[in-house]
C-alpha cells in the first residue's frame, strides 16, 4: 500500500502509570483495536495534523536567544527540558483532544491522559533536546499511534529542514514515505551484507551503562564507520538508505514508538538486543538489512 498523500524502560515497564503492551492505561483496556486500511488512512491524517501543529512552536524557539533550559536530571546526569518541549507537546495534545477525544495520550512532558478507544498516541515533542538547545538540526518531533498491541503509525518530523518520515504498519503490509513540501518518495533501506561495510550511528559514545557500552563497542569495532549525536534523525537516515545500523540503550517508549513503523515500512528491522520487539524502549538495535541485524545481534546478545 502506498501511503496517501495530503507527513529507558525495559519490556513491560510503565511511564507515568501507563503500559503500552496490551495492558491498561489508567483504567482503559488496550487489547488491540481493530484498524483496517481505511481507518489507518484516517488516523494517518490525524497524525499529520498533530505533527503539523508542532512545527510553529518548535521553530519559534529553535536557536532563540531567550530559550531557557531547565535540568530535570539527577546528580551527574544533565537532562534538559525547555519551554519549546512543553509548548510543542501542548499544541500536539490540543489537536488530539479535538480530533480524537476518546484516545489515550502518552507524552514525555505532561501526565498521561486516559482513553476508552483502545488507541494511544505516543508523543515526544522534541526528541533530541540537547541538540535543540545547541542549535543542531538533528532533533525531531515524534508522533506514534499504538493500537494496544504495537505501534501502527509513526512520524519523524524535522521542522527546520521541512522533512517528514512516515510509516504505517497494516495487516500483512507496511510502507514508509519521505515528504518535504510537495516532494514525496517511498523510503527504502539499503542492502548491506557485512558489518565490515556498515555505517553505524548512536546518540552518545557512552551509550548507557558500562555493560551497554561494551556491547555497543563490540559492534563498533567491526563497523566501517561510526558517527554520533543524531538522535531520532539517525533512524530517519537509516530508513532513507543513508546508514546501516543504529544502536542505543536506555530509551523510553516515547523515544522509540514512532520509529518502529518508519523503519519497518522502509524494509528495515528494529528490535531490542535480544531480537524481541522493542515498543517499550530500553536497548534498541535498528538495521537496514536483516543480514547485518543478525550479525550485530549475535554480538550484542553477549551483553
Amino acid at each position: 500500500m502506498t501511503l496517501p498523500l495530503a507527513d529507558a524502560a525495559p519490556d513491560g515497564a510503565t511511564l507515568d502509570g501507563a503500559t503500552l503492551d496490551g495492558a491498561t492505561l489508567d483504567g482503559a483496556t488496550l487489547d488491540g483495536a481493530t484498524l483496517d486500511d481505511a481507518a489507518l488512512t484516517a488516523l494517518l491524517d490525524v497524525a499529520r495534523l498533530t505533527a503539523d501543529a508542532a512545527r510553529a512552536p518548535a521553530l519559534a524557539w529553535f536557536r532563540a536567544p531567550a530559550l531557557g533550559v531547565e535540568d530535570k536530571g539527577g546528580a551527574g546526569w544533565f537532562d534538559p527540558v525547555t519551554a519549546a518541549d512543553r509548548a510543542v507537546e501542548a499544541a500536539m495534545r490540543a489537536v488530539l483532544r479535538a480530533r480524537r477525544p476518546d484516545d489515550a495520550i502518552l507524552g514525555e512532558e505532561a501526565a498521561a491522559t486516559p482513553g476508552v478507544s483502545g488507541l494511544t498516541w505516543v508523543l515526544d515533542p522534541i526528541d533530541g533536546t540537547r541538540s535543540f538547545i545547541s542549535g543542531a538540526p538533528s532533533w525531531g518531533v515524534l508522533v506514534a499511534l499504538n493500537d494496544g498491541a504495537r505501534p501502527r503509525i509513526g512520524i519523524i518530523d524535522q521542522p527546520f529542514t521541512g522533512e517528514r518520515f512516515e510509516g504505517v504498519c497494516g495487516d500483512g503490509w507496511s510502507a514508509a514515505t519521505w515528504r518535504r513540501g510537495a516532494q514525496t518518495r517511498a523510503l527504502s533501506t539499503r542492502p548491506c551484507a557485512r558489518l565490515e561495510d556498515a555505517t553505524l550511528f548512536s546518540t552518545y559514545p557512552e551509550v548507557g551503562t558500562a555493560q551497554d557500552r561494551l556491547g555497543f563497542e563490540a559492534v563498533r569495532d567491526r563497523a566501517r564507520l561510526t558517527r554520533y549525536g543524531m538522535d531520532c534523525y539517525a533512524y530517519a537516515l537509516l530508513a532513507l538508505g543513508c546508514v546501516d545500523l543504529v544502536i542505543e540503550a536506555g530509551l523510553q517508549p516515547y523515544d522509540v514508538q514512532a520509529l518502529i513503523p518508519v523503519i519497518e515500512g522502509a524494509g528495515g528491522v528494529i528490535t531490542d538486543w535480544r531480537g524481541q520487539p522493542c515498543p517499550q524502549g530500553g536497548r534498541v538495535l535498528a538495521a537496514g538489512d536483516a543480514r547485518i541485524h543478525a550479525q550485530a545481534l549475535a554480538l550484542l546478545q553477549s551483553f
